[in-house]
């Protein structure tokens, strides 16, 4: 069986919380385990890890190279400025999906730039929680 990981960066953890008008009602939680659910289906074994800080995200993607087949990552505010995750993804041979709950393409200005998606399979954002369903998906079609 393919091995996955969903990676969450900052402030994923309050989805449900925070900007509910962006990032949808739907709890952190309830994202999780429709991704898990999604993942049993597409005959993917998926761990899920959420960190707010820069530096776990760089080890688990750096551990990911050896130890999972594909990698569905939502940097969160990363995507924008944090070129030493791009280094990470770029590190690893292994395909990587950007994800993002919003369009990322149609918010503020600064938000609009991934640093990360030049080194990325391809980038799926603007679906809400269907942003990580539609990643498995591609991974999955990919390793």
């Amino acid at each position: 069986m393919k091995r996955v990981i969903v990676i969450h960066g900052p402030n994923i953890n309050l989805l449900g919380v925070r900007e509910t008008s962006i990032y949808g009602k739907e709890s952190f939680q309830s994202v999780n385990e429709q991704i898990s659910h999604h993942a049993a289906e597409l005959g993917l074994d998926c761990e899920i890890f959420q960190s707010n800080h820069e530096g776990e995200l760089i080890d688990i993607i750096q551990q990911a190279g050896s130890e999972f087949d594909g990698i569905v990552i939502n940097a969160g505010a990363y995507t924008h400025y944090s070129i030493a995750i791009r280094d990470a993804i770029a590190s690893v041979k292994i395909p990587c999906i950007e994800v993002h709950c919003s369009n990322i393409h149609n918010r503020e200005e600064f938000r609009r730039t991934s640093v990360i998606a030049p080194v990325c399979a391809g980038q799926i954002a603007g679906f809400g929680k269907y942003s990580y369903l539609l990643g498995l998906y591609a991974i999955k079609e990919l390793i």
